[in-house]
């Protein structure tokens, strides 16, 4: 059946409440109306209702009578609240889904009632693009078709797989946060050519270009990252010289202390 006539709600709007919103309405799968959202912010509330035609509300029980699927789209620091508010409208044939970073499945499980049904997500910001990469991990009370549904919704914005629990701070801060440390490469890149003459809004695109087309080989033929570097590399030639670059000035560490800092804050949030 996966979500054929399923109605879905979002409880927060969000950058990334918005961005899934978006993501999912463009992807022509689920009609407006059976899209639902609440948030305290009224602005955000009306900007998606005049662009998508969803059902908006202030009131997140109305979100929540109305929907099959509730996602919390809303910060880790607020989301204990929320699930004490809405406890007592949540039952057995709700499923929810959490996309707040750091925020395990024991402790959301522990605020709901005990047959509740709870799904763990750390999407990431590229459900705008339909390019999102998505880690799932189903609660106790989860069935095989809550998770199939999940997994459905969000490769409806990109990509998803099921991951153990325990490694989802690793994911948070490897494709969670990860746009974030891309998007300073892409505009550095960028800056380099500008150096050499090129002007900035075709620096942009090819910088942009450049680092999609590469992550765009690497998904579809399977081979080792390091393998396609030295496909581009030729011996003597200019790509090793900026290799050499990049490794005289440390950026491979760089990168991995970054995912590893990210990670240990959704740990820290988890607590």
């Amino acid at each position: 059946m996966g979500l054929d006539g399923k109605k879905i709600g979002f409880i927060g709007t969000g950058k990334m409440g918005s961005s899934l919103i978006r993501g999912i309405h463009a992807s022509g799968i689920i009609p407006a109306s059976d899209i639902y959202a609440s948030d305290v912010f009224e602005a955000s509330l009306k900007e998606l209702h005049d662009d998508l035609g969803i059902n908006v509300s202030t009131d997140n029980l109305d979100t929540i009578q109305n929907s099959d699927i509730i996602i919390l789209a809303v910060k880790p620091q607020i989301l204990k609240s929320i699930l004490h508010n809405i406890r007592a409208e949540i039952g057995s044939d709700k499923l929810v889904v959490s996309i707040a970073a750091g925020v395990k499945l024991e402790a959301l499980e522990r605020e709901l009632k005990p047959d509740t049904r709870v799904v763990r997500v750390m999407p990431n910001i590229a459900a705008t693009v339909a390019e999102a990469a998505s880690a799932i991990s189903p609660g106790k009370n989860a069935s095989v078709e809550d998770a199939d549904d999940v997994l459905e919704i969000f490769e409806l914005v990109g990509s998803s797989l099921i991951v153990p629990e325990h490694l989802m701070d690793a994911v948070t801060g490897l494709s969670g946060s990860g746009p974030a440390f891309i998007f300073p490469v892409i505009e550095a890149m960028a800056d380099g050519a500008v150096f050499e003459g090129l002007d900035r809004n075709s620096a942009l695109v090819l910088a942009a270009q450049t680092v999609l087309g590469a992550a765009k080989i690497a998904l579809e033929t399977g081979t080792h990252p390091g393998e396609l570097k030295d496909m581009v590399t030729s011996p003597g030639g200019t790509t090793i010289r900026g290799v050499h670059v990049l490794e005289e000035s440390g950026v491979r560490a760089a990168f991995m202390n970054a995912v590893i800092a990210s990670s240990n804050r959704s740990k820290e949030l988890g607590d």
